[in-house]
């Protein structure tokens, strides 16, 4: 399994998170920060990986 780093948008603090296969992507997947717990939409297209506030 493969991981990325991505920041958060609200405390930018670094975390990993496990990408889906291949053929699962392009992807968003909500997800709640690790350290400040707000949520976000962490996005996989397949050539990058990252992550927006539900504002954006």
């Amino acid at each position: 399994m493969d991981f990325a780093e991505v920041t958060c948008p609200t405390c930018f603090e670094f975390f990993e998170v496990a990408v889906p296969p291949p053929e699962e992507q392009p992807a968003e997947v909500d997800y709640d920060c690790e350290v400040c717990c707000r949520p976000m939409v962490i996005v996989f297209n397949g050539e990058e990986v990252y992550a927006k506030g539900l504002g954006e």
